[in-house]
Formats: structure tokens, sequence, C-alpha cells
């Protein structure tokens, strides 16, 4: 999969995608990441990229021209998909990323100052994507984020082949617990059933404490989840717990 990258400030994006899981995927061509400075698409010696907004205000406007240059610039074939980074965008979710997991070619366009020229968004844009109900200084963060959950979810990138299958949010639950070596820090050790070898009892133990973190952190999640009957026995012995719990 192919991704560029358009911003003001591509040194802010390169040294992350020289680390770890993206730099390797780079490394055994599962993707490319290029990075554009729109910059060198502004039309005069100044390297003019934003101007005043019409009518008056704070803040400056990204100039639609070197925007609109640097898009057409890119190699035209397959047609990519092409989003603005926006606070007034649609939320970022792991389905989100799994669509555009399937896709041959995305286009990130990294917002700044007060935001872009309309006119970008009417000429270009085909999708617009928030990471949340925040606002940042610029698009490069979302863009990486956006690069990273989608890498993960192409055959390959990731170590094992159902590592992604199951992070969080892939099966509308938040994840299970995770331990490792020592088995006691502290005072504080790891649950005997992770030790005892037995597979089965370990996957339930896994689902019941992903149905008990989700149902604590975020319980909204609970109503979207394709949740079966063993689900349900598994949150009904939460409820249990917790009631117990509470009476003690």
């Amino acid at each position: 999969m192919i991704f560029d990258i358009l911003t003001l400030f591509p040194q802010a994006c390169a040294a992350y995608l020289k680390a770890s899981i993206l730099d390797r995927a780079q490394k055994a061509g599962l993707i490319t990441v290029r990075l554009t400075d729109v910059r060198e698409f502004s039309f005069d010696r100044h390297r003019t990229v934003d101007d005043a907004p019409y009518g008056g205000g704070d803040g400056m406007v990204m100039k639609v021209e070197p925007v609109v240059a640097a898009l057409e610039s890119l190699p035209g074939k397959p047609r990519p998909r092409i989003v603005l980074l926006s606070p007034t965008g649609t939320p970022f979710t792991q389905a989100v990323a799994q669509e555009l997991a399937g896709l041959e070619r995305l286009v990130l366009i990294c917002g700044r100052y007060e935001g872009v020229d309309e006119r970008v968004r009417k000429l270009a844009v085909d999708q617009e994507i928030s990471l949340g109900d925040f606002v940042l200084s610029g698009g490069e963060l979302p863009a990486l984020a956006v690069v990273d959950a989608v890498s993960r979810l192409i055959p390959g990138v990731l170590g094992g082949s159902d590592s992604a299958a199951a992070d969080s949010f892939s099966d509308g639950l938040l994840e299970h617990p995770h331990y490792t070596r020592p088995p006691e820090y502290r005072g504080l050790g790891v649950p005997e059933v992770l030790l005892s070898g037995n597979h089965a009892a370990i996957a339930r133990w896994r689902r019941k404490e992903s149905l008990r973190r989700t149902l604590r952190r975020r319980p909204e999640l609970l109503d979207a989840a394709p949740l079966g009957a063993q689900d349900r026995e598994l949150l009904a012995e939460i409820e249990q717990e917790s009631k117990a719990g509470h009476s003690g």
C-alpha cells in the first residue's frame, strides 16, 4: 500500500516512520510512505503557504494553490483516496482503519493554522478524518496515527497473523490484560490460569477480562459488539462478582 503525506513539516513525520514496525514494513516492501513538502509548491520566493482569512478574524489559513499543486504532483495511478486530517472530520475508528487498509493508495493532507481553504475540500478531498474531539497544532500526528493503524492491518506487517485480530476494538471490545516474566513483582502475581497451560481456560479468562474491562471503561461499546451466548454468561458472572464484592 502507498501512503502520501502532504505536510508543511515533513521532518515531524520522518523520525516516526523510521522506527519499529513501520520501518520494517517499508524495508520489506509491504508499504510505501512518501512525504511531500507543501512549501515546495508555493508560488513566490518567500514560499508563502498561508494568508489571512477573508472576512477577518484571528489566525491564518492554508492557501489552496500550494495544496492542490502538491496533490497534482503525485503519481496518478491508481487513483488514491484523498483524506484531510481535520477536527471537523468523522472520528477515526478501527472500522475506518480496516476500510482504508483495503485501498491501494491513500493521500493524507495535514492541515495547519486555522485550517485549509475550503476550495481544497471541494476540489480534491474525498474524506475528512478526526482523531477526536480536541484540537492539535496540525495534522501530522493524526496522519501518523492513520498510517500506523492502517499498516497494522496489512498482511505481513505484524509478526503474528493473529496480532491485529486480537487488538482492542477489532471485535468491538477492549483488549484483555497482558502479563510476562517475572511471575511475581512487588507482591503482584500473574493470574494462575495463565500459568496453567490449559488453553481453553486461558481463552475463557481472556474473553471474560476483555468483557470486564469494556464494561468498566467503555460500556457503550457492548451495545454494538457481536456478543454470543458465552459472552452473556460471562457478563452475568462479572455482574455477580461485582455484587459480591460490594456486599463484602
